[in-house]
């Protein structure tokens, strides 16, 4: 039955974005790997005010894929700040900042837009 729904849920979204579930799929799996990419280089940077920037690149590099890749991006980004809103206690302000940049990037901002002065040139 999950599987039903999934395949449901999938077609509906493929057919809004007049593309085969195939691609979109692809583009999701894509997507949601630039995403963890993002959070290895933001956990390896270890940057004092990166968070955003990060936060911005990881969706800008999945929508940069297409709807499937922004999809995932979307996905992966309300989940993390449910997370943290509701387990880390980090607050309501930090959660509405990181949607921004999250929104930021996925709708095609630059990501530099949030960049810390200094952060190094390999991010």
């Amino acid at each position: 039955m999950k599987l039903f729904v999934y395949l449901v849920l999938l077609s509906l979204l493929c057919a809004s974005a007049d593309m085969s579930p195939i691609r979109f799929a692809w583009d999701a799996v894509g997507g949601a790997w630039d995403m963890i990419r993002a959070y290895k280089d933001m956990r390896e940077a270890n940057y004092i005010g990166a968070d955003k920037y990060f936060h911005a690149r990881g969706n800008y590099d999945a929508a940069q894929r297409g709807p499937g890749g922004a999809w995932a991006a979307e996905v992966m980004s309300n989940a993390r700040e449910l997370w943290q809103s509701e387990v880390s206690g980090r607050g309501a302000e930090d959660t509405q900042a990181d949607q921004e940049a999250n929104a930021w990037g996925r709708s095609g901002g630059d990501p530099n837009r949030y960049r810390p002065p200094g952060l190094p040139s390999k991010y």
